[in-house]
Order: structure tokens, then sequence, then C-alpha cells
């Protein structure tokens, strides 16, 4: 059953972890979204050779079309806050970039 949002109260559960991502693994769509969220690692640094890393599945989330929805306006919406703050370029037909500070 589908509830109107105002009829839906809210509850914080501040037991509940952050988790760290810094890329996305597989995304795929069956009638529900499913995200692989990923944090990557380095490796031992073992010199003369190049750096290496391992990336690691660090959470999944499935979500309905719905909320797939709802996450896209929400980013939309961040994306918009990050690029009046001069910390991403968009344009048209390309995909965002972060602007580099160091």
């Amino acid at each position: 059953m589908q509830l109107p949002e105002n009829q839906i109260r809210y509850m914080e559960r501040p037991e509940i972890s952050e988790t760290f991502v810094d890329s996305l693994g597989i995304v795929t769509f069956d009638g529900n979204t499913r995200l692989e969220m990923c944090a990557t690692r380095l490796d031992p640094p073992k010199p003369p050779e190049k750096p290496t890393a391992r990336r690691y599945p660090v959470c999944r989330v499935v979500m309905t079309p719905e909320a797939t929805v709802a996450l896209f306006n929400q980013l939309q919406n961040i994306m918009n806050l990050l690029q009046q703050a001069g910390l991403v370029t968009k344009q048209e037909g390309q995909p965002p970039e972060v602007i580099k500070t160091h």
C-alpha cells in the first residue's frame, strides 16, 4: 500500500553506522535498482613498482523504482549545489567533473 508522504513519520535510528564509499561497483535494474557500493584500499607500496589497490564491496542497496526516482531527484539537487559552490562543472552531453582543489 502506498501512503502519502505526510502520513509517514520518519523514525531516527542512531545505532546505524555510516559506511564509507568511494566508488560504485555493479549497478543493475531488474524491476528494482541494485547498487553495489565499494571502497578502494591501497596495497602496501613496493617501490619501484607502480602503486596498486583493491576495490571491495562494502554495501549493497536494492531500491524500488519510486525510491530510485527520489534518489535521482535528491542527487540532482546536490549536483546543482556543488556546481553553485564551484566544486563541479557540468557541460551538456558530458558527465559532471569534480574540480580539483589541490
